[in-house]
């Protein structure tokens, strides 16, 4: 027994929580400088952008990235939350349950919830590639797990969880259905960047989804886009509620981030840094460059956990672009943009 009511527990507890939350949460941009790479267990070099194991504890997203040495293949192993990969530098592959899935830079895979994976170098030179996962998330509701499967064939490694398939009309069968038609549908996991069609928005960048559900990607929400900003432009103002980042694959600009539309704070970023905007904060990107086409991979949770909280706080309004920067906006429909020259 506690000796105090249920009321005064709670009151409590989540008093401690919002303390502790808003002496460790960040906001800015993390820079690539201050990643320490570690050897780890699976053949691999990991860092952490933000995560619990970096210092920097999040509620939606984790960010990693990860280096792979030519000729190596590292340990196989799975986890009960999803993933996605973001291809930096090198060529390679990375085995999803046993089927191979070779990628070069700027290409993007979903690794689904419980499946085995495993990745391998053959190249010539170091592969570097970032993961945004969703464990914090499964983390929060007591469900992370991980499991190893060292060098064992995948073929005799447990498999995924299988759903009942059961026939009647009664509630615990049509649930039973209805879980294993979502468990039974493959999506998609490889995302070759050539594959991809860039297109204009009306916030002055063009853009293109690597990870959704539009493209075939059965994901717990991740989204990954490429967003492409033109010399010496940016894009839109606006705010929303959850954690969104934005990886820098090149250029050079800043962002405003700040709880006011003026007045506030700018951050500068440059190629491998991490922008992290956290919940419901005004917040634009700039290209600084005058000549050089600024490309960033924004990466957040909002296809579940925006619209959960939408229906729950309903009628409130949970996206907001300010009309000013909005009518502003550059026109880039026509826009002569660079090629891309990804790294070889």
């Amino acid at each position: 027994m506690t000796g105090t009511t249920h009321y005064q527990v709670q009151k409590s507890r989540r008093a401690r929580f919002m303390e502790e939350w808003r002496q460790r949460r960040r906001t800015g941009v993390v820079k690539a400088s201050e990643i320490r790479l570690h050897e780890t267990s699976r053949r691999m070099r990991s860092g952490v952008y933000m995560g619990a194991e970096g210092g920097a504890p999040t509620r939606t997203l984790d960010g990693l990235v990860h280096e792979i040495d030519p000729g190596v293949i590292s340990t196989i192993h799975r986890h009960s939350w999803d993933a996605t990969m973001f291809i930096v530098a090198g060529s390679g592959w990375t085995e999803v349950d046993g089927v191979r899935h070779r990628w070069k830079p700027w290409d993007a895979l979903h690794l689904p919830a419980w499946a085995w994976h495993r990745h391998g170098n053959e190249g010539m030179k170091t592969a570097r590639f970032m993961s945004f996962s969703s464990e914090p998330v499964v983390e929060s509701l007591g469900l992370a797990v991980l499991e190893q499967g060292g060098d064992e064939p995948v073929e005799r490694l447990p498999t995924r969880p299988q759903p009942a398939e059961l026939e009647g009309d009664d509630p615990y069968a049509r649930r039973a259905r209805r879980l294993a038609e979502g468990l039974g549908e493959k999506g998609r996991i490889h995302t070759p960047y050539d594959d991809i069609e860039l297109r204009a928005t009306p916030r002055g960048t063009r853009t293109a989804f690597l990870i959704d559900q539009s493209i075939g990607n059965r994901t717990s929400g991740l989204t990954q886009v490429m967003i492409q900003f033109a010399p010496g432009l940016a894009q839109t103002m606006h705010r929303h509620p959850g954690e969104a980042w934005l990886y820098v694959v090149e250029g050079h600009g800043h962002s405003y981030i700040d709880r006011e539309l003026t007045a506030g704070r700018e951050y500068e970023w440059g190629p491998g840094d991490l922008i992290v905007v956290d919940h419901f904060l005004w917040h634009q990107h700039f290209n600084d460059d005058p000549d050089r086409t600024a490309r960033l991979v924004r990466v957040h949770m909002f296809a579940s956990m925006l619209d959960t909280m939408r229906a729950l706080v309903d009628p409130l309004e949970l996206f907001e672009e300010d009309p000013d920067s909005l009518a502003s906006a550059p026109d880039v429909s026509g826009f002569d943009w660079s090629p891309d020259e990804r790294p070889s």
